[in-house]
């Protein structure tokens, strides 16, 4: 129940295969769980893009964000033009109102609600985000936020990566790729990152901005998409990697 890059990426819990449609291991013959990646971005830095390729590479799935970053700037109203775009945004739209409204405070308050309504809310919302996460790392491939670092902090074969960038590389980058203007995509960087963290904070307790909750943190202002995914792969799949 996090994460973002400024792309679009819809519903709440579908998995994008890889090329090929193989979901198997990155080194055949090894034995063990497959291998995971989870993904935590500081908004803008190339997480769906880095992850999609990552996936591909692996020949594995890729697990997309609960939310996507126009859900988080309009609470969930905007709706696509087809029914089933609709139908789709509509039931995001009631999980992010949900999440929100558990988290309290500046985001749903706690007028007329009582707190121990409030908490077993919260605990639903994890538990179902506790169910999908281990859903999906049964499949292997990547994990895009949902609080899958912490969650599968303990997992073998599992690589934990934090991408981030300097603001503006950011702000540019997700402007591009959501096709919208400067401006825009300043106040959705102002936002989202607050409401990310504050996500997981609320939720499961942990900082995703924290580097020591991962393995790995690269810099996409300094390093290509190509070197970032490069990085990555090499991680999972040469010597030494994650266990």
């Amino acid at each position: 129940m996090d994460q973002h890059d400024g792309s679009p990426a819809g519903g709440t819990g579908a998995a994008t295969p890889a090329a090929g449609g193989a979901h198997r291991a990155a080194s055949p013959g090894v034995e063990g769980p497959l291998p995971v990646v989870t993904l935590w971005e500081h908004f803008g830095a190339g997480a769906d893009a880095i992850g999609r390729e990552v996936a591909q590479r692996l020949a594995l799935p890729y697990h997309q964000q609960a939310f996507s970053s126009e859900e988080i700037e309009s609470d969930g109203r905007d709706r696509g033009p087809s029914a089933e775009q609709q139908a789709a945004q509509i039931e995001s739209s009631l999980a992010l109102a949900q999440v929100f409204s558990a988290m309290g405070g500046m985001y749903g308050g706690f007028d007329g609600r009582d707190i121990i309504d409030t908490q077993e809310q919260k605990r639903t919302l994890i538990a179902e985000n506790d169910a999908t996460v281990h859903r999906f790392a049964e499949e292997g491939g990547v994990i895009v936020g949902r609080n899958a670092t912490v969650l599968l902090a303990d997992r073998p074969r599992t690589l934990h990566v934090l991408l981030t960038a300097d603001p503006e590389s950011r702000i540019v980058r997700a402007a591009e790729r959501a096709g919208i203007s400067h401006d825009r995509a300043a106040k959705r960087q102002k936002r989202e990152d607050q409401v990310r963290v504050d996500m997981s904070k609320s939720l499961y307790g942990w900082d995703p901005s924290a580097v020591e909750n991962y393995d790995m943190v690269l810099n996409t202002s300094r390093l290509s998409q190509v070197a970032a995914v490069e990085a990555i792969v090499h991680a999972v799949t040469g010597p030494g990697s994650a266990r």
